[in-house]
Protein backbone atom coordinates (compact mmCIF):
# COMPACT_ATOMS: atom_id res chain seq x y z
CA UNK A 1 0.00 0.00 0.00
CA UNK A 2 1.15 3.52 -0.68
CA UNK A 3 -1.24 6.12 0.70
CA UNK A 4 1.03 9.11 1.29
CA UNK A 5 4.29 10.20 -0.28
CA UNK A 6 6.65 13.14 -0.74
CA UNK A 7 7.12 15.00 -4.03
CA UNK A 8 9.44 17.93 -3.39
CA UNK A 9 11.42 18.22 -6.63
CA UNK A 10 10.58 21.10 -8.93
CA UNK A 11 9.46 20.87 -12.53
CA UNK A 12 12.83 21.91 -13.99
CA UNK A 13 14.63 19.24 -11.97
CA UNK A 14 12.27 16.54 -13.26
CA UNK A 15 12.59 17.71 -16.87
CA UNK A 16 16.34 17.20 -16.67
CA UNK A 17 16.41 14.01 -14.64
CA UNK A 18 13.91 12.13 -16.81
CA UNK A 19 15.04 13.49 -20.18
CA UNK A 20 11.65 15.02 -20.90
CA UNK A 21 11.14 16.28 -24.46
CA UNK A 22 7.69 17.86 -24.08
CA UNK A 23 6.76 20.04 -21.11
CA UNK A 24 2.98 20.01 -20.84
CA UNK A 25 3.10 21.51 -17.36
CA UNK A 26 4.44 24.83 -18.60
CA UNK A 27 1.77 24.91 -21.30
CA UNK A 28 -1.07 24.30 -18.84
CA UNK A 29 -3.20 27.18 -17.51
CA UNK A 30 -2.93 25.66 -14.02
CA UNK A 31 0.03 26.40 -11.74
CA UNK A 32 2.56 23.63 -11.31
CA UNK A 33 2.34 21.67 -8.05
CA UNK A 34 4.39 23.14 -5.22
CA UNK A 35 6.80 20.91 -3.27
CA UNK A 36 4.53 18.61 -1.30
CA UNK A 37 5.61 16.71 1.81
CA UNK A 38 2.22 15.13 2.38
CA UNK A 39 0.81 14.00 -0.96
CA UNK A 40 -2.59 12.44 -0.36
CA UNK A 41 -5.15 10.82 -2.69
CA UNK A 42 -6.82 13.16 -5.23
CA UNK A 43 -3.95 15.66 -5.09
CA UNK A 44 -2.27 16.89 -8.28
CA UNK A 45 1.08 15.21 -8.91
CA UNK A 46 3.77 15.12 -11.59
CA UNK A 47 3.82 12.23 -14.05
CA UNK A 48 6.36 11.27 -16.71
CA UNK A 49 4.83 9.48 -19.67
CA UNK A 50 5.30 8.88 -23.37
CA UNK A 51 2.51 9.86 -25.70
CA UNK A 52 2.24 7.96 -29.01
CA UNK A 53 2.67 9.85 -32.27
CA UNK A 54 -0.47 11.70 -33.35
CA UNK A 55 -1.36 14.30 -35.95
CA UNK A 56 1.82 16.27 -36.57
CA UNK A 57 3.46 15.42 -33.22
CA UNK A 58 6.00 12.58 -32.94
CA UNK A 59 6.13 10.19 -30.00
CA UNK A 60 7.88 11.98 -27.15
CA UNK A 61 8.56 11.76 -23.43
CA UNK A 62 6.30 14.20 -21.63
CA UNK A 63 5.90 15.75 -18.20
CA UNK A 64 2.40 16.63 -17.12
CA UNK A 65 0.26 16.94 -14.01
CA UNK A 66 -2.31 14.25 -13.16
CA UNK A 67 -4.65 13.63 -10.26
CA UNK A 68 -3.71 10.79 -7.92
CA UNK A 69 -6.48 8.18 -8.01
CA UNK A 70 -7.23 6.46 -11.31
CA UNK A 71 -10.61 7.03 -12.94
CA UNK A 72 -11.31 4.38 -15.63
CA UNK A 73 -12.58 5.77 -18.93
CA UNK A 74 -15.90 3.95 -18.41
CA UNK A 75 -16.54 5.33 -14.92
CA UNK A 76 -19.77 7.27 -14.45
CA UNK A 77 -18.27 9.61 -11.86
CA UNK A 78 -14.76 10.87 -11.22
CA UNK A 79 -15.17 10.35 -7.47
CA UNK A 80 -14.25 6.67 -7.91
CA UNK A 81 -10.62 7.76 -8.25
CA UNK A 82 -10.34 8.45 -4.53
CA UNK A 83 -10.53 4.70 -3.93
CA UNK A 84 -8.20 3.65 -6.75
CA UNK A 85 -4.85 5.09 -5.73
CA UNK A 86 -2.98 1.77 -5.90
CA UNK A 87 -2.99 -1.12 -8.36
CA UNK A 88 -1.56 -4.46 -7.28
CA UNK A 89 1.27 -5.73 -9.46
CA UNK A 90 -0.11 -9.25 -9.18
CA UNK A 91 -3.40 -8.32 -10.90
CA UNK A 92 -2.83 -5.01 -12.73
CA UNK A 93 -2.62 -6.75 -16.12
CA UNK A 94 -6.00 -8.46 -15.77
CA UNK A 95 -8.29 -6.34 -13.58
CA UNK A 96 -10.88 -4.52 -15.74
CA UNK A 97 -10.21 -1.16 -14.08
CA UNK A 98 -6.47 -1.30 -14.79
CA UNK A 99 -5.66 -3.66 -17.66
CA UNK A 100 -6.14 -1.20 -20.53
CA UNK A 101 -3.98 1.40 -18.83
CA UNK A 102 -1.30 -1.19 -18.03
CA UNK A 103 -1.21 -2.27 -21.66
CA UNK A 104 -0.87 1.19 -23.22
CA UNK A 105 -0.77 4.01 -20.67
CA UNK A 106 2.09 3.49 -18.24
CA UNK A 107 3.90 6.30 -16.48
CA UNK A 108 6.47 7.14 -13.85
CA UNK A 109 5.38 9.03 -10.75
CA UNK A 110 8.47 10.69 -9.20
CA UNK A 111 8.75 10.66 -5.41
CA UNK A 112 11.33 11.60 -2.81
CA UNK A 113 10.05 8.96 -0.41
CA UNK A 114 6.83 7.64 1.06
CA UNK A 115 5.17 7.02 4.40
CA UNK A 116 3.98 3.81 5.96
CA UNK A 117 2.48 3.11 9.38
CA UNK A 118 3.44 0.39 11.84
CA UNK A 119 1.28 -0.75 14.72
CA UNK A 120 3.08 -0.23 18.04
CA UNK A 121 2.20 -0.35 21.72
CA UNK A 122 3.02 2.75 23.71
CA UNK A 123 2.29 2.84 27.43
CA UNK A 124 -0.16 -0.03 27.08
CA UNK A 125 -2.03 1.72 24.26
CA UNK A 126 -1.92 0.70 20.61
CA UNK A 127 -1.28 3.29 17.92
CA UNK A 128 0.12 3.53 14.41
CA UNK A 129 3.56 5.07 14.13
CA UNK A 130 4.38 6.73 10.76
CA UNK A 131 7.73 6.03 9.11
CA UNK A 132 9.40 7.87 6.25
CA UNK A 133 10.97 5.50 3.71
CA UNK A 134 13.45 6.80 1.13
CA UNK A 135 16.50 5.93 -0.96
CA UNK A 136 19.72 5.73 1.00
CA UNK A 137 21.50 7.72 -1.72
CA UNK A 138 18.89 10.49 -1.62
CA UNK A 139 17.83 9.89 -5.23
CA UNK A 140 14.38 10.02 -6.77
CA UNK A 141 12.07 7.01 -6.55
CA UNK A 142 10.49 6.41 -9.96
CA UNK A 143 7.22 4.79 -8.94
CA UNK A 144 5.66 2.52 -11.56
CA UNK A 145 2.30 4.01 -12.46
CA UNK A 146 -0.56 3.77 -14.92
CA UNK A 147 -2.70 6.64 -16.14
CA UNK A 148 -6.10 7.15 -17.71
CA UNK A 149 -8.11 9.88 -19.42
CA UNK A 150 -11.71 10.40 -18.35
CA UNK A 151 -14.15 12.52 -20.35
CA UNK A 152 -16.18 14.92 -18.23
CA UNK A 153 -19.50 14.99 -20.07
CA UNK A 154 -20.69 17.99 -18.06
CA UNK A 155 -18.54 20.34 -20.16
CA UNK A 156 -18.27 20.80 -23.96
CA UNK A 157 -15.61 19.12 -26.08
CA UNK A 158 -13.52 22.26 -26.43
CA UNK A 159 -13.49 23.04 -22.70
CA UNK A 160 -10.01 23.08 -21.15
CA UNK A 161 -11.18 20.60 -18.50
CA UNK A 162 -13.05 18.26 -20.82
CA UNK A 163 -10.53 15.52 -20.04
CA UNK A 164 -9.37 14.49 -16.58
CA UNK A 165 -5.95 12.85 -16.34
CA UNK A 166 -5.56 10.46 -13.40
CA UNK A 167 -3.03 7.87 -12.24
CA UNK A 168 -2.43 5.03 -9.79
CA UNK A 169 0.74 3.65 -8.20
CA UNK A 170 1.55 -0.04 -8.75
CA UNK A 171 2.39 -1.86 -5.51
CA UNK A 172 3.79 -5.25 -4.58
CA UNK A 173 4.68 -7.43 -1.61
CA UNK A 174 7.22 -5.63 0.56
CA UNK A 175 10.79 -6.86 0.87
CA UNK A 176 12.03 -7.98 4.28
CA UNK A 177 13.70 -4.69 5.19
CA UNK A 178 10.50 -2.69 4.59
CA UNK A 179 8.02 -5.49 5.23
CA UNK A 180 8.50 -5.17 8.98
CA UNK A 181 6.74 -1.78 8.71
CA UNK A 182 4.07 -2.65 6.12
CA UNK A 183 3.43 -5.69 3.94
CA UNK A 184 3.04 -3.69 0.68
CA UNK A 185 5.35 -1.26 -1.07
CA UNK A 186 5.50 0.66 -4.35
CA UNK A 187 7.09 -0.80 -7.46
CA UNK A 188 9.79 1.27 -9.12
CA UNK A 189 11.26 1.50 -12.60
CA UNK A 190 15.05 1.67 -12.67
CA UNK A 191 16.68 4.09 -15.09
CA UNK A 192 17.73 1.36 -17.55
CA UNK A 193 14.09 0.31 -17.91
CA UNK A 194 12.47 3.75 -18.23
CA UNK A 195 12.33 3.66 -22.04
CA UNK A 196 10.73 0.19 -22.23
CA UNK A 197 8.25 0.94 -19.46
CA UNK A 198 7.07 4.23 -20.94
CA UNK A 199 6.95 3.11 -24.58
CA UNK A 200 3.26 2.58 -25.47
CA UNK A 201 4.36 0.14 -28.17
CA UNK A 202 5.64 -2.27 -25.50
CA UNK A 203 2.68 -4.49 -24.60
CA UNK A 204 4.14 -7.91 -23.76
CA UNK A 205 3.24 -8.57 -20.08
CA UNK A 206 6.43 -10.51 -19.33
CA UNK A 207 8.61 -7.66 -20.58
CA UNK A 208 6.64 -5.13 -18.57
CA UNK A 209 6.79 -7.13 -15.35
CA UNK A 210 10.54 -7.54 -15.83
CA UNK A 211 10.86 -3.75 -15.79
CA UNK A 212 9.16 -3.48 -12.39
CA UNK A 213 11.08 -3.93 -9.17
CA UNK A 214 10.16 -3.49 -5.52
CA UNK A 215 11.04 0.03 -4.37
CA UNK A 216 14.83 -0.28 -4.47
CA UNK A 217 14.95 -3.41 -2.35
CA UNK A 218 18.03 -3.18 -0.17
CA UNK A 219 18.56 0.45 -1.16
CA UNK A 220 15.99 1.96 1.18
CA UNK A 221 16.18 3.24 4.69
CA UNK A 222 13.51 4.47 7.11
CA UNK A 223 12.96 6.23 10.39
CA UNK A 224 9.93 7.22 12.48
CA UNK A 225 8.46 10.69 11.99
CA UNK A 226 5.92 12.88 13.72
CA UNK A 227 2.28 11.86 13.73
CA UNK A 228 1.55 15.28 12.30
CA UNK A 229 1.73 13.61 8.88
CA UNK A 230 -1.58 11.91 9.68
CA UNK A 231 -3.42 15.17 9.06
CA UNK A 232 -3.58 16.07 5.37
CA UNK A 233 -3.43 19.81 5.88
CA UNK A 234 -0.03 19.53 7.60
CA UNK A 235 2.67 20.07 4.99
CA UNK A 236 6.32 21.05 5.00
CA UNK A 237 9.85 19.61 5.33
CA UNK A 238 9.38 19.25 9.09
CA UNK A 239 7.20 16.20 8.37
CA UNK A 240 10.21 14.17 7.23
CA UNK A 241 12.48 15.10 10.13
CA UNK A 242 13.48 12.03 12.18
CA UNK A 243 11.49 11.62 15.36
CA UNK A 244 13.75 12.28 18.34
CA UNK A 245 13.49 9.21 20.51
CA UNK A 246 13.79 11.42 23.57
CA UNK A 247 10.68 13.28 22.50
CA UNK A 248 8.79 10.28 21.18
CA UNK A 249 6.02 10.37 23.73
CA UNK A 250 5.38 14.06 23.15
CA UNK A 251 5.23 13.59 19.39
CA UNK A 252 2.93 10.62 19.72
CA UNK A 253 0.52 12.53 21.88
CA UNK A 254 0.20 15.23 19.21
CA UNK A 255 -2.00 12.76 17.35
CA UNK A 256 -4.20 13.55 14.37
CA UNK A 257 -7.82 14.11 13.52
CA UNK A 258 -8.16 10.57 12.25
CA UNK A 259 -5.81 7.59 12.00
CA UNK A 260 -4.09 6.85 8.67
CA UNK A 261 -5.93 3.57 8.32
CA UNK A 262 -9.14 5.48 7.67
CA UNK A 263 -7.59 7.16 4.64
CA UNK A 264 -6.52 4.02 2.86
Amino acid sequence: MCGRFVSARKRLELLEEFGVERDSVAASPDPEPAPDYNVAPTKRIFAVLERPARDDQPQARELRVVRWGLVPSWAKEASIGGRMINARAETVAVKPAYRRAFAKRRCILPADGYYEWQAVTDGGKKRKQPYFIYRTDGGTLAFAGIYELWRDESVPDDHERAWLWTAAIITTQATDDVGQIHDRMPMVITREHWADWLDPVTTEPGQLHAAMLPAMAGGLTSYPVSMAVNTVRNNGPELIKPLDSADGSAEASAGSERPPGELF
